[in-house]
Formats: structure tokens, C-alpha cells, sequence
């Protein structure tokens, strides 16, 4: 079969493309025509090893995985003796963390990994796109207990979490101050935000309003600078380690006072129900990824380029096998 390969961390042309090994599905996993996938920052990570804490989950001197992609959306190929719960021919989505394997033309899943059927109402993009920055925006939002009536900041609403954040929080009922430029203005509007900041014609850390929680979405900003942004018992949160790496050590010494603090969710285990979740999310409306570009597996490179510009409005599609 096709694939991406890497055998070394490093810049987008590290990756190749290659005839591999076609994976054989044991037992209890599922094999998976890959129709689409996925570009995202946790690809960009592991590729490139940075920063160094990724090199304690892909490995220390060379990539564990050599075939980057988590997110994914096919057809059932074929299935184990052992499973039940899918069949031959079925449309599933993914999401396949630290797994990966999507980048090439077929991978395997356990039965029981981030893996359901794909809603009928959705394309093989659309599903693609639609777990790791969603799953990133509903584990802080978890996290922080964040329900109907309260206010949150998103700075970096354009982007695969950040999108994601706004609309599952409007789903919540919760008011939504967007942060973006201004060639986004109105289609973060139109993701639901209440009220948008443009970033190139104001500083948002100045905003007059207090927030129940400032979610900074792309890890650009820093507790420092939000946090008079943030009610007496608001609420940072952030995708990134911050500034210095400090998000995490903040994450456990500011909710020792009783003031504002930051949150870093660790995210949770990848299950069937949490795709499932995501699955139910898609079907009712209340979340649609966005996807900004679309690019063939052969110019992966030329999406890992893209995607590190750090300019992508949403989510960045590979298409791996083209839908009959």
C-alpha cells in the first residue's frame, strides 16, 4: 500500500511517500480503507519532535510510529475473528492518537479503540476532521465545568480547536466571546460567538469585560497576560505548555489560593465511547468542522508546510482514497 513515511524527526520533508506492507487485522481489530485524513498539530509534534516531552510517547532518538495521521474516515475492509461490532463494508471515523497510521492507505483499529460508524448525514472529510480538535475543546471544556449562562473568551477561534471550542460551547448554552482576525470575522460568527474581538485592531487582554473562563485555543497568549480578563474565580485554560513550559506547574499551584487559575486537562482515554459522543454531535448539528484545504496523500509535505504557518482556518484534509 501507499503511506507516509518518517523515519526521523525533522521538517515536513522528512516525509515520504512509499509502497509499504499492507497491515493485516488481528483478532479483535478492524481494518481500515483510509478515504481521508488529517493534518493537525499533533502530527506536526510527533513529526518533528518538539517540543522534546513528545520524544517520551514516539520515542527518544527516532519516531516509534513511521506513518504519522489520528484522525480518519473509510470503509471497513475486512474484520477479526473476534469482532462484533462492525462488519465489512461499513463507513467508520477515527481517531487513532498516538497510534497513528492514517496517512497511508489502509490502517487497523482495535474494536474497541476511537473507532464508530460514521453518521449518515456526513462526508468521509467531514468525519475525518472532525475528533482531534474537537476532543481538545471538550476536554477543557469537561474539565472546567463550563455550563449555560456563563461567559468564555476563545483567542484562536479559527483553528481546528478553537472552531470546535465555540460551537460546542454555544451548544452549552454558554456566551461566547470569539477572538480572530478580521478575514474571519463573519465565519466565526457564524460558528455561533456571541461577540467577536478583531485582533489586528485591538489588544483582546484589554477587553473591559471579566470572563468565567479565557480558553486560549492555539497557545499563543499566556495566564499572565489573561488574567484580568478572568472573574475572581475565572478560569484559564490552555492547549500548550505555555510560556517557559509554566501551564502545567501553574495548573497545580494556582488552584491551591482562591483566586483565578489555570486549568491543563490532561485528555482523557480514547475510547469508542468518545467517539461515539463526537458521532452524536455531527448527526444533531451542533458541531461541523471546518475544513480549510484539501490535499492529495502524494503532497503531504505541502500540507505539514501549510499547517505549520500557523494560518489554517479549521482543519487541513489529506485525501487517501478518493470516494466512488
Amino acid at each position: 500500500m501507499k503511506a507516509a513515511v518518517h523515519t526521523r524527526y525533522g521538517p515536513p520533508e522528512v516525509v515520504r511517500i512509499e509502497e509499504v506492507d499492507k497491515p493485516t487485522a488481528n483478532e479483535h481489530e478492524v481494518l481500515v480503507k483510509v478515504h481521508a485524513a488529517t493534518v493537525n498539530r499533533t502530527d506536526c509534534g510527533f513529526r518533528a519532535g518538539k517540543p522534546f516531552i513528545v520524544r517520551f510517547f514516539g520515542g527518544l532518538l527516532r519516531p516509534k510510529a513511521t506513518i504519522q495521521g489520528c484522525e480518519f474516515a473509510g470503509v471497513v475492509e475486512a474484520v477479526g475473528a473476534g469482532v462484533t461490532s462492525f462488519a465489512v463494508g461499513d463507513d467508520v471515523f477515527g481517531f487513532s492518537e498516538f497510534r497513528f497510521g492514517a496517512h497511508a492507505e489502509y490502517l487497523t483499529m482495535p474494536e474497541d479503540g476511537s473507532l464508530t460508524n460514521m453518521p449518515a448525514n456526513v462526508t468521509y472529510d467531514q468525519a475525518a476532521a472532525s475528533t482531534e480538535g474537537a476532543h481538545y475543546a471538550l476536554s477543557n471544556i469537561t474539565k472546567a465545568k463550563l455550563h449555560s449562562g456563563q461567559h468564555v473568551l476563545v483567542y484562536g477561534a479559527t483553528g481546528a480547536i478553537g472552531t470546535a471550542a465555540v460551537q460546542l460551547l454555544k451548544s452549552l448554552g454558554v456566551i461566547v466571546t470569539a477572538v480572530c482576525d478580521t478575514a474571519n470575522l463573519e465565519m466565526v460568527k457564524g460558528l455561533g460567538a456571541d461577540r467577536v474581538i478583531d485582533y489586528t485592531a485591538e489588544d483582546f487582554t484589554k477587553d473591559e469585560q471579566t470572563y468565567d473562563a479565557v480558553f486560549d485555543a492555539v497557545g499563543k497568549s499566556s495566564f499572565g497576560r489573561c488574567k484580568r480578563l478572568l472573574g475572581p474565580r475565572g478560569i484559564y485554560l490552555s492547549t500548550d505548555l505555555g510560556p517557559l513550559n509554566l501551564n502545567p506547574l501553574l495548573a497545580l499551584v494556582t488552584p491551591l489560593g482562591r483566586g483565578r487559575r489555570v486549568m491543563f486537562p490532561i485528555p482523557p482515554r480514547h475510547d469508542r465511547e468518545g467517539t461515539k459522543h463526537f458521532k452524536e454531535l455531527l448527526e444533531s448539528g451542533r458541531f461541523k468542522p471546518i475544513i480549510d484545504r484539501r490535499y492529495p496523500l502524494d503532497q503531504i509535505v505541502e500540507a505539514y508546510r501549510y499547517v505549520e504557518t500557523g494560518q489554517k482556518i479549521g482543519n487541513v484534509v489529506i485525501s487517501v482514497t478518493p470516494a466512488t
